[in-house]
């Protein structure tokens, strides 16, 4: 045998091979009744092909070397598949915390630039509304009549109820029906939707 076995394989098959040999030396216990019953061949084996029988049971029992290998480092493996999960989701924190700062970043920009528009439009507004109010009556009928509704409306809102009911006054029912539809939906206290 050129293999080396395991010196606990090694045993027991040495062990099986002395119990294989003290019953083949024995031979069959010789009773009345043994006497009666033909008599078997008695075994003939070399020790050699005892061992071949004998080990492969033996091995089944205890586990190999690679189940042990294994069952020896899988607490090792799992708490390093374990690191390196963290280290991952360490990872992807630190990504995400820089798209917060990114987006916060970009938030406090975008409402810097909302309250810009939103006093450019109102000094624009004032602008446009002084500029209507000025108008004379025919002329502003003409060209809000032409205008988007929404904005019209609000024109005509902001300007002095004399004024606004004078420019109504000089545009067509179609037209002057659908701004004061929208400018009374639009002063209601509750959503009109």
């Amino acid at each position: 045998m050129g293999n080396k076995l395991n010196p606990t394989i090694q045993r027991n098959a040495l062990a099986a091979t002395a119990l294989a040999i003290v019953l083949i030396g024995a031979g069959p216990a010789r009773t009345e009744s043994a006497s009666l019953e033909p008599q078997a061949a008695p075994i003939q084996a070399s020790p050699a092909q005892i061992i071949e029988r004998e080990v492969p049971a033996v091995a089944a029992a205890e586990p190999s070397e690679v189940e042990r290998f294994c069952s020896n480092i899988a607490d090792a493996a799992r708490d390093r598949r374990y690191a390196l999960q963290a280290e991952e989701l360490k990872k992807l924190q630190a990504e995400v915390d820089k798209r917060i700062a990114l987006l916060e970043e970009r938030k406090t920009e975008y409402e810097t630039w909302l309250k810009r528009r939103e006093v450019f439009l109102a000094r624009a507004e004032e602008g446009v509304v002084q500029i209507y109010s000025r108008m004379k009556p025919d002329a502003a009928a003409e060209r809000l009549a032409v205008m988007n509704v929404d904005l019209a409306s609000a024109i005509l809102m902001k300007l002095d109820a004399r004024k606004s009911s004078v420019i109504l006054n000089e545009m067509e029912s179609k037209s002057a029906a659908e701004l004061t539809r929208i400018m009374a939906s639009a002063s209601r206290r509750e959503d009109p939707s």
